[in-house]
């Protein structure tokens, strides 16, 4: 009994090889999803809201899906200010609508 114990401990210490994906919430649709999978937008230190390409950028950060209801949603909307906690001026929201469809259409090209 004590040796067939030793051996199930073994074999599911060997099991535990597969990482965990980060998840996620969209702040557009509200799903979740794995982090690499989605967009993040990051305020840096300066107030200025920015796409995070490499998802490492210092500063406070959302997700959203690469869907354009999502961005319509959260860019048009509070969502992405209360995420952020941050306003965003009309010039900056411009920035990342007109940003966020090239990444959306490199992202539709690409799948």
């Amino acid at each position: 009994m004590i040796l067939s114990l030793r051996m199930m401990k073994k074999s599911s210490k060997e099991n535990v090889t597969e990482r965990l994906v980060p998840q996620r919430t969209c702040i557009g649709c509200r799903q979740i999803q794995g982090k690499r999978n989605m967009v993040r937008l990051v305020r840096n230190p300066d107030g200025l809201i920015e796409i995070d390409t490499t998802g490492k950028k210092a500063g406070r950060g959302a997700y959203l899906c690469p869907d354009w209801q999502c961005w319509n949603t959260a860019l048009s909307g509070k969502q992405l200010e209360r995420a952020l906690r941050s306003g965003i001026t009309s010039e900056n929201r411009k920035q990342l609508m007109s940003y966020g469809k090239e990444l959306l259409k490199e992202i539709e090209g690409l799948g």
